[in-house]
C-alpha cells in the first residue's frame, strides 16, 4: 500500500491530480503560508494519515523556477498519538542550514528518504528553504510525499500491456569520459522531459543534479528539483505494483525507475551488476517492460525489453522508487 500525499501552488490542480495514479492519490492540501524561519523559510504540511502504517517515506518539491536555492526535508512520524522528534535529510543546494539530526526515535533519514523501524501511524512533513526563499511565494509548486508500508507487491500478475511510449534514446556514454559512467538518473531525467516536450542536455542536467556534498549523480529529489527548473513538475513515488506503472504509461508519463541487481539477476542488460542505477520505462507489453536503458552503448541500443518477473525483482522489490514528470497543464 503506497499513498502519496500532495500540495501545490500556482499549478493547475486538475493536471497535478490527473498525473497521479488513483490507486496512490490522496486529496490535494490547500498551501500552508510560508513560515519565516530566521535566514529560511518552512512550508509545513500534516498531519498526513497513511491508509495502512509506513515505514518507507520519500519527499519531493519541484519549484518551478530557474533561481537558485537550497532546500532540506524534515519529517516527524506518530506512534500511539506520541510524535517523535524531527529528522532532516541531505540539504539540496548551497546553503546552510541549522543542524537536524538524521536520526531519532526509530526514524532515520537517509539522503532522499526516511526509514521508519517501526511503522508510523501518521505523518508531518516540513520544507526548508534556503536562498532565494522569494521563490516560495513567487513560483509555482508541487510538494509530495510517498507513504508506503514496505510490502512486497504480488510476484506474480496477469499480462499487462501499456504504451509503448516513444521516448527519445539518450546513452550516456556519449558524455564526458570522466562522468559517463555516473549519470544515469540525469540522462533518463533528460529522455523523459523531452518526451514531454522540453529538450534540456544532459550535461546541463547533470550540473543540475550533482551532490558535491556525497559526490552522486543519482539523489532523487534533486532530479524532481533539477527537472523544474526547466518548467517540468514531478513527484518520486514507491510504487506499490505494475497496475499503477500502467497507469502512468497509458497516460503518456513515463517512468524513471530505481533499480539494482546482482550478476545474472536482468537478462539483456548492458551492464553485468549494479548497485544503482535508473532507466526510463516506457511500456508494458505482456510479461515483458520496454525501457530506455541509458547506459547501453548507443542511441540505437538504449531501447530495450526485459522480462517482467526479472524487472519486478530489480525495481519493485527493492525500492520500486519512480520519479513521474508530467506537463504543468
Amino acid at each position: 500500500m503506497t499513498d502519496l500525499f500532495a500540495a501545490c501552488l500556482g499549478l493547475d490542480a486538475r493536471a497535478v491530480t490527473e498525473a497521479i495514479p488513483p490507486h496512490v492519490r490522496r486529496d490535494l492540501e490547500r498551501p500552508p503560508a510560508p513560515l519565516p524561519d530566521g535566514a529560511d523559510v518552512i512550508l509545513q504540511f500534516g498531519p498526513w494519515i497513511p491508509r495502512t502504517p509506513a515505514r518507507h517515506l520519500v519527499p519531493s518539491l519541484a519549484l518551478l523556477t530557474p533561481r537558485r536555492y537550497a532546500l532540506r526535508f524534515e519529517v516527524s512520524g506518530c506512534r500511539g498519538g506520541a510524535w517523535t522528534s524531527w529528522v532532516a535529510t541531505a540539504t539540496l543546494g548551497d546553503h546552510v542550514f541549522a543542524p537536524c539530526p538524521t536520526a531519532a526515535d526509530g526514524l532515520t533519514a537517509e539522503i532522499d528518504e526516511i526509514h521508519a523501524a517501526a511503522p508510523v501511524d501518521a505523518v508531518r512533513l516540513r520544507v526548508r528553504i534556503g536562498g532565494a526563499v522569494e521563490v516560495v511565494s513567487h513560483a509555482p509548486w508541487l510538494i509530495t510525499l510517498s507513504a508506503s508500508d514496505g510490502a512486497l507487491a504480488p510476484k506474480v500478475e496477469t499480462p499487462l500491456s501499456a504504451g509503448p511510449l516513444a521516448v527519445p534514446a539518450r546513452t550516456q556514454l556519449g558524455e564526458p569520459e570522466a562522468v559517463r559512467l555516473r549519470i544515469c538518473s540525469p540522462t533518463s531525467v533528460g529522455m523523459a522531459m523531452e518526451y514531454l516536450g522540453r529538450a534540456v542536455p544532459t550535461m546541463v542536467l547533470a550540473d543540475a543534479v550533482f551532490h558535491a556534498a556525497t559526490d552522486r549523480y543519482g539523489v532523487w529529489p534533486a532530479a524532481v528539483r533539477a527537472a523544474a527548473a526547466h518548467g517540468v513538475p514531478g513527484y518520486l513515488l514507491r510504487f506499490p505494483d505494475w497496475k499503477t506503472a500502467a497507469w502512468c504509461l497509458d497516460r503518456g508519463l513515463p517512468i524513471v525507475a530505481s533499480v539494482r541487481f546482482s550478476p545474472g539477476e536482468l537478462t539483456n542488460a548492458p551492464i553485468p551488476e549494479t548497485t544503482g542505477h535508473l532507466v526510463v520505462i516506457t511500456g508494458l507489453h505482456g510479461d515483458d517492460v520496454l525501457v530506455n536503458d541509458p547506459v547501453a552503448a548507443s542511441a540505437e541500443s538504449v531501447p530495450r525489453r526485459y522480462r517482467r518477473t526479472e524487472f519486478s525483482r530489480i525495481w519493485l522489490e527493492r525500492s520500486g522508487v519512480g520519479y513521474v514528470f508530467f506537463p504543468p497543464a
